[in-house]
């Protein structure tokens, strides 16, 4: 009666800009059957420091984000307006 956790990761990949979603499973096993789980997602824009992530993350991001990438990544960012906040 032996209690054990893994961990499963689904990325998905969101053009145009090549963010990626990470969905992180914790699964508990109990006797080699799964007794729970939970789910985390978060994502990482291009030029986020993804080394704290998982190493399959980590292997797209580096295929993915290209200088040509972040480059036009941070320029969107770049040309996007903070929201004005209300006056009253």
């Amino acid at each position: 009666m032996a209690f054990t956790e893994k961990k499963e990761h689904k990325l998905e990949i969101i053009p145009p800009y090549q963010i990626i979603q990470c969905r992180e499973a914790n699964i508990v096993l109990k006797d080699d059957v799964e007794v729970g789980r939970t789910y985390h997602r978060h994502a990482r824009c291009p030029g986020d420091d993804v080394s704290g992530d998982c190493a399959e993350l980590q292997a797209v991001a580096t295929a993915l984000w290209t200088t040509e990438v972040v480059a036009a990544y941070e320029a969107f960012q770049a040309l996007q307006t903070p929201p004005t906040p209300p006056t009253e």
